[in-house]
C-alpha cells in the first residue's frame, strides 16, 4: 500500500532544498503529479493531500478522468499527442506540453478558434537527440516557435523536455542548462504571443537537479504514486 502523504512529504522536501540551493523561492516551481495508469482513487488521495497539478499522457485517459475528479483541477497534457485526439482536449486542459510541429500547433489553434478558447503550449524538446522520443532539435526551436507564434488562439508559454533515463541525475544537469539557455536565447528575439514563463523539466529520477537548473514545472509520478502497473494497459 503507498503511503502518499509520505511521499508527497518527500518530494516536497526535496523541491524546498533544491530551490535553496538555486536562491530560487518554493512559489516558483509547480508539481504536477504524473497520475497516469493509476486509479481514480489514488488520484483522489493525492489530491486530499492539496495536489491540483495533474498530469496524463493519453487523451481518452484523460478525460475520463477529468468526468470523475473534482473540478477545481488543473490538468496539464504532458504525453505525444496525435492530431485527431486534439479536439477532445483543447477546452479541458490547463497547458499541453508536448507539441512538437507546426502540423500539431495549427490542429489546436484550428480547434480552440472553433471552440472560442485559447490554448496555452509549450514546445518539446528531444534534448538528447533521442530516436526513441519525440520533440524538436534544438536547432529548429527558434523557427518553429516563430511559425507557431502567427497561430490565432494559441500562446507558446515554454518548452518541454524529456531528458535521457540516467541513474546519476547529475549526467542530466547538462541537458536542463541548455533547455534553460534556450529559453533565453528565445526571449531575446521578443517574438509577438511568446513567453517564457514555463520550463516543464524534471521527473522522478532527476527533478531536483531540474530545478537547480531552472525548471518551473517538474513532473513526479512513480516517486509520489509508486511504481507503474503496465501488465493490464
Amino acid at each position: 500500500m503507498e503511503d502518499f502523504k509520505k511521499n508527497l512529504a518527500t518530494i516536497e522536501e526535496n523541491i524546498c532544498k533544491a530551490c535553496e540551493r538555486a536562491g530560487r523561492s518554493r512559489d516558483e516551481v509547480t508539481l504536477v503529479a504524473v497520475s497516469k495508469t493509476k486509479p481514480i482513487s489514488d488520484l483522489q488521495e493525492v489530491y486530499d493531500l492539496g495536489v491540483r497539478d495533474f498530469g496524463e499522457n493519453k487523451v481518452q485517459e484523460l478525460c475520463g478522468k477529468i468526468e470523475e475528479m473534482p473540478d477545481d483541477i488543473k490538468w496539464h497534457m504532458i504525453g505525444h499527442l496525435q492530431r485527431n485526439k486534439v479536439k477532445y482536449i483543447v477546452d479541458k486542459v490547463e497547458l499541453i506540453h508536448s507539441v512538437d510541429s507546426y502540423r500539431l500547433a495549427e490542429e489546436i489553434s484550428k480547434q480552440a478558434v472553433k471552440k472560442d478558447v485559447n490554448v496555452d503550449i509549450l514546445v518539446e524538446i528531444n534534448i538528447g537527440d533521442e530516436e526513441s522520443k519525440f520533440g524538436v532539435s534544438t536547432k529548429e526551436v527558434i523557427d518553429l516557435v516563430k511559425e507557431i507564434s502567427k497561430l490565432p488562439n494559441v500562446s507558446i508559454k515554454g518548452l518541454m523536455c524529456v531528458a535521457p533515463y540516467v541513474v546519476d541525475s547529475e549526467e542530466n544537469r547538462a541537458f536542463f542548462h541548455k533547455i534553460k539557455d534556450l529559453s533565453v536565447d528565445i526571449m531575446e528575439e521578443n517574438i509577438h504571443n511568446v513567453s517564457m514563463s514555463f520550463l516543464s523539466m524534471g521527473m522522478s529520477n532527476d527533478y531536483e537537479v531540474a530545478i537547480e537548473e531552472g525548471a518551473t514545472i517538474v513532473r513526479v509520478g512513480s516517486d509520489l504514486f509508486g511504481k507503474r502497473d503496465y501488465s493490464n494497459k
